[in-house]
């Protein structure tokens, strides 16, 4: 799984001009993609990364603020940028293989107790948010 994780002020997703998930305070935006061999060890080891880096302010991790999470699937994390002009899309795993996986992570981090909002799965999306830092990190599972 390849995860990006931005420290925000808020962040929220818009499908059709209805807003379907969103933070309002200081959290994550989580954008998630799964590969084809992706599993639960792989699920396991995002959602607690996600959960216990210290990246928010103090080196502080969402668990020890109770810091919201927004979780989006993105399956353009797995483009191939290599040849020519035109991304390819080979490497992301189809929506019947991501969507369990995606949702597994909503469900891995609910489980740990943190408040979790989502986008779409497979909805063109509208996401914006309001960094803080900035900071972006690459996570690589």
């Amino acid at each position: 799984m390849r995860t990006v994780l931005q420290r925000v002020h808020r962040a929220s997703v818009t499908v059709d001009g209805e807003v379907v998930g969103e933070i309002t305070r200081p959290g994550l935006l989580a954008l998630v993609g799964a590969t084809h061999d992706d599993g639960p060890e792989q699920v396991e080891t995002t959602a607690r990364k996600i959960a216990d880096l210290r990246i928010l302010h103090g080196e502080r991790s969402v668990l020890d603020e109770g810091a919201p999470v927004l979780v989006v699937s993105q399956f353009t994390l797995y483009a191939d940028t290599r040849k020519g002009r035109r991304s390819s899309w080979n490497a992301a795993a189809p929506g019947p293989v991501a969507e369990p996986l995606v949702d597994a992570v909503v469900a891995a981090l609910r489980a740990r107790g943190l408040e979790v909002a989502t986008g779409r799965f497979g909805a063109h999306m509208d996401v914006e948010l309001v960094g803080d830092g900035p900071v972006t990190i690459l996570l690589e599972v």
